[in-house]
């Protein structure tokens, strides 16, 4: 088996059957479906704000970033430290504690952490589900102007 022991391999199975699986995969439902909403609302603005695929690549970056940030966290950060600094932060931040937290449950989290991250994730869905919604009421009747973030942020004054 190429370079491991069979005491490893032995091992390593005992690790993977240890996992605690029942609240993976009910963490797993809570954050999937509170990531998915979030970040649906955001792309529904930004759908709602322009008239092409051509006009939302301004938007795109800023959106993609945190999730790009959140696996690059998770792999570099969550593996070799899960309870660290960075590894905490990141699974508390609203856009990547479905990918962060996810990744350090395995570890054993303390519950307050996870309540604070899934409370803050819930905050958050409202918050950009009623920001989207008023860019929407705006950006549903300009049709034909290319937005700006300097528009955007005027339409959420309307």
């Amino acid at each position: 088996i190429n370079g491991a022991s069979q005491p490893e391999i032995n091992q390593l199975v005992i690790d993977i059957l240890k996992l605690p699986y029942g609240s993976l995969i009910g963490f797993f439902v809570v954050y999937f479906l509170g990531g998915y909403f979030l970040y649906s609302a955001i792309y529904a603005a930004i759908g709602a704000a322009v008239d092409s695929e051509t006009d939302t690549q301004q938007f795109m970056f800023p959106i993609i970033l945190p999730l790009i940030l959140g696996i690059y966290v998770g792999f570099f950060s969550v593996v070799e430290n899960p309870h660290g600094t960075v590894s905490t932060i990141f699974s508390m931040i609203p856009l990547t504690s479905p990918i962060v937290m996810l990744m350090r449950i395995p570890f054993g989290v303390p519950w307050w952490e996870i309540a604070i991250s899934i409370t803050l994730l819930i905050a958050t869905n409202f918050g950009v589900l009623w920001l989207s919604a008023k860019i929407y009421r705006v950006g549903i009747l300009m049709y034909g102007k290319k937005p700006t973030y300097k528009e955007l942020y005027k339409w959420l004054k309307y």
